[in-house]
């Protein structure tokens, strides 16, 4: 990453089903002014658009900042996107919102650089422009929430593949009897380790909810256990491949779920990584996000910052 400079300014957006953070960063990744609103994505993209315009215009008030003055305004949002088009193609999670067009319209409005980027990514770059990858070379990040994400911070930049696509973390296969997963796959870590996978295979059990099945496991319930089991041995596995493919100087655990049991999941995956010999002792670092939810809104203002 860049030396930061404190006086450059940016404008951060994470873009979620449910709501938007917009945040006033500068240039040492400081959050000057924040606000987040409720998406409402089904009713309509360009009345979103509209809505995301005047809140980076308060949020620039709010820091005592001219929108002109600027280094660039960047977005995560939830994928699937295509950053080199600008246009957000997800109907999954945002309702109607296919093949949309988010750069054009903001960068008319504002006159400056406008990125857009899938949000994991962001958060990622996020933490290695102010976070717990700061200072380290590779990173990956993993976000153990709902769902599972994860992305790759390789020579100071978000790693990408063929056509510009970003690593689909959450789809490595795990457990080739595993449950089937929404993409077509089967046995993918998150359809094992997700919040979401989590509640499914609890609820046959009785269990309400993930915390649930936490909470279980931890008093020692069997059919809780197993459930957490599988999923531990789904991330052990994941993390295996992981630090095999991009041999990364850390791993950060990211997301409600690594947030609340961080202990149970590093110990999982240290237990599976002490098996191997391509590391020397003590090379395998996995820590805890640094930013919690600010990761998002702070890697996509270093989008433009960095």
């Amino acid at each position: 990453m860049s030396t930061p400079n404190p006086a450059a300014r940016a404008v951060g957006v994470d873009l979620g089903g449910t709501k938007m953070a917009v945040a006033a960063v500068d240039g040492t990744g400081a959050i000057r002014a924040r606000l987040t609103l409720p998406t409402e994505a089904e009713r309509g993209f360009e009345r979103a658009v509209r809505r995301l315009g005047e809140a980076i215009e308060q949020v620039c008030a709010q820091a005592g900042w001219k929108p002109s003055e600027l280094c660039g305004i960047g977005i995560g949002c939830a994928g699937p996107v295509d950053p080199a088009r600008g246009l957000i193609n997800n109907p999954y999670t945002l309702a109607g919102w296919d093949r949309c067009d988010i750069v054009s319209p903001l960068r008319a409005r504002f006159g400056v650089p406008v990125r857009l980027e899938n949000d994991a990514d962001a958060a990622a770059l996020g933490e290695c422009f102010a976070g717990a990858g700061r200072g380290f070379d590779p990173v990956v990040m993993l976000t153990l929430g709902t769902g599972v994400g994860g992305a790759a911070i390789v020579s100071g930049r978000i790693y990408r593949g063929a056509g510009g696509e970003h690593p689909e973390l959450g789809h490595l296969i795990v457990a080739d009897d595993g449950p089937d997963c929404y993409c077509g796959a089967r046995g993918c870590f998150e359809s094992l380790a997700s919040g979401t996978a989590l509640a499914a295979a609890g609820q046959a059990h009785g269990y309400a909810e993930a915390r649930a099945v936490f909470a279980a496991a931890r008093a020692g319930e069997p059919a809780a256990r197993g459930i957490l089991d599988r999923a531990l041995a789904a991330a052990a596995a994941a993390a295996w491949t992981i630090f095999h493919t991009f041999l990364p100087r850390r791993l950060i655990l990211g997301g409600g779920i690594a947030e609340e049991h961080f202990d149970l999941f590093v110990a999982a995956m240290k237990t599976r990584l002490a098996r191997a010999t391509q590391f020397t002792v003590g090379a395998i670092e996995i820590v805890p996000a640094a930013l919690g939810n600010d990761a998002g809104v702070v890697g996509a203002a270093a989008l433009m910052l960095g």
